[in-house]
């Protein structure tokens, strides 16, 4: 992506992260990023192509962030590998917050605009898929839907106690707290499996 999109990109989490998808307004994300209107028809053709590729840029970079490691430090288990990637999404850093309130702005859009619920529901798909290889990589004799079915609900726990956290309803470390029980659950209902 070329570095002008990128930067109407952060502006456009920035702004969902603010004022929600109905608050996006084309005019507003040209000021939060620094350019003119026509530069964002020119990259986005229009306010759906900016939401639909805001959420594919909020995925990414959630990807970035719960995976990259330093390339000297020794291999996590499987087991390190899955706590790191769902606790690194209940971390207090600017930019955990600013992907997480927007993706629930997303979520919660996505109600009322079938286009962005069909992108919201692949995108969850693909996060989903890639906790359940994780829990196959420390259960391996767990059958597929097990494993799909922990998945599914540990996303989903995740995505409900980042919304907690973020509204104040509970306190980070509460919140990972809970997300580490969680994962002790899933893993221990897999060994029956």
């Amino acid at each position: 992506m070329a570095s002008r999109s990128t930067q109407i990109l952060e502006a456009a989490a920035r702004v969902i992260a603010r004022r929600g998808v109905r608050g996006l307004r084309v005019e507003e994300l040209a000021a939060e990023a620094g350019v003119s209107t026509a530069l964002i028809y020119y990259h986005f053709k229009d306010r759906t192509g900016v939401l639909r590729q805001t959420l594919e840029f909020i995925n990414d970079r959630a990807e970035r962030y719960t995976t990259d490691r330093d390339p000297d430090a020794p291999p996590l288990t499987p087991r390190e590998e899955l706590d790191e990637t769902l606790l690194l999404e209940l971390q207090d850093t600017v930019e955990v917050r600013e992907n997480s309130s927007a993706w629930g702005e997303l979520r919660a859009s996505a109600v009322f605009d079938e286009v962005l619920r069909e992108d919201l529901a692949r995108a969850t798909l693909v996060w989903v898929q890639e906790v359940a290889a994780l829990l196959g990589q420390v259960q391996p004799m767990a059958t597929a839907s097990a494993l799909a079915a922990a998945a599914e609900r540990l996303t989903a726990l995740l995505e409900g106690l980042s919304m907690r956290w973020l509204s104040g309803g509970i306190r980070i470390g509460h919140a990972r707290e809970l997300m580490r029980g969680a994962i002790d659950a899933e893993l221990a209902g897999l060994q029956r499996y």
